[in-house]
C-alpha cells in the first residue's frame, strides 16, 4: 500500500514542502531514498523502537520510502514523525482519511515522545502558504510556531497523541495564534539610542540616509572608531516592523535555533 505524507526541508531560511512517499509491498526490507543524510538514514532506528515502546509495530515486510523531490538534500531528525505516521498508515496499524491534510515534523525518541526540532518558523509559514490544515509538531516547538497566524498549530508530546489525533480528531489542542498584521508603535524602548552618540557627524549622517531610503551599510574603520557602537544603534531609527517583516527577520533565529 502506498500512502504519501507531507514534510519540509530547509534550504536556507526557506522551508519547502517534502513529499514522504511510504510503500509496503512483500518481502523483507527496509530502503530509504531521496538524498537523505546520515541523520535521516538512522531513523529506522529511532523510528522502530517508538513504535514498539508506544504499542504498534514495524511491519515485517518491503518498506520503502522516498522523500520527493529526490534532487533536494534533506537534513536532520525532523522527518521521523511524517515517516512514522506513513509507516503506520500504510502498514494498516492506523486508519485515517485526515493525516495528509496536515504538515508534520519531530524527531523521535525510543520511547515515542517528540523532541523538538530547528526551523520551525519558516515551516510554519510554508505550512500556511500551502493550504494545510494544521501544523503537527512537538510541543516545545508549538510557541515558535504561533506567530503564525490562519495557522492550526498542534503541539504533541508524544507519538499516540498524533495517532489518536488521527483517528479521532480529538487530543490534540490548537494553540492560540499570537501573530497580528498591526505594526509595533516603537522599534523596542530597550534599544540603544541613536541620540547618544557624540561626533561621528558623517557616519551618522550616512545612516541616517540609509535608514530613510533602505540603504546597504558598509562601515570600515580601525577598532575603536565606532563602527559596533553605531550599528547597535541603527535599529531605534528605523521604523518598526509589520508582522511579516518581522517574521521574515525571526526565520534566521529560528533556522540557527536561537529561539527559546
Amino acid at each position: 500500500m502506498l500512502v504519501i505524507v507531507f514534510g519540509a526541508a530547509l534550504l536556507g531560511v526557506e522551508a519547502y514542502l517534502i513529499r514522504i512517499e511510504v510503500n509496503i509491498d512483500r518481502g523483507i526490507a527496509y530502503h530509504l531514498v531521496g538524498l537523505p543524510d546520515s541523520a535521516i538514514r538512522e531513523s529506522s532506528y529511532r523510528i522502530s523502537a517508538a513504535l514498539k515502546n508506544s504499542g504498534f509495530r514495524m511491519p515485517g515486510k518491503k518498506i520503502t520510502i522516498n522523500l520527493a523531490p529526490a534532487d533536494l538534500r534533506k537534513e536532520g531528525s525532523a522527518y521521523d514523525l511524517p515517516m512514522a505516521i506513513g509507516i503506520l498508515v500504510a502498514s494498516g496499524q492506523i486508519d485515517s482519511n485526515t493525516f495528509d491534510k496536515y504538515l508534520m515534523v519531530g524527531e523521535l525518541s525510543l520511547d515515542g515522545g517528540l523532541r523538538p526540532v530547528r526551523g520551525i518558523l519558516p515551516i510554519a509559514i510554508a505550512a500556511r502558504d500551502r493550504g494545510f490544515e494544521g501544523l503537527i509538531l512537538p510541543q516545545v516547538n508549538s510557541r515558535e510556531a504561533s506567530v503564525v497566524d490562519k495557522l492550526a498549530v498542534l503541539g504533541a508530546n508524544k507519538l499516540s497523541e498524533v495517532v489518536h489525533y488521527l483517528r479521532f480528531g480529538t487530543g490534540l489542542e490548537a494553540s492560540p495564534s499570537t501573530g497580528s498584521e498591526d505594526p509595533k508603535d516603537t522599534p523596542g524602548d530597550d534599544l540603544p539610542d541613536f541620540s547618544e552618540v557624540k561626533g561621528q557627524e558623517t557616519a551618522k549622517r550616512c545612516l541616517e540616509i540609509a535608514a530613510a531610503g533602505g540603504h546597504n551599510v558598509l562601515m570600515v574603520g580601525p577598532p575603536g572608531s565606532g563602527k559596533s557602537m553605531l550599528a547597535k544603534r541603527l535599529p531605534s531609527i528605523l521604523p518598526a516592523m509589520s508582522n511579516s517583516e518581522a517574521l521574515e527577520v525571526t526565520k534566521i533565529h529560528s533556522v540557527a535555533g536561537k529561539l527559546d
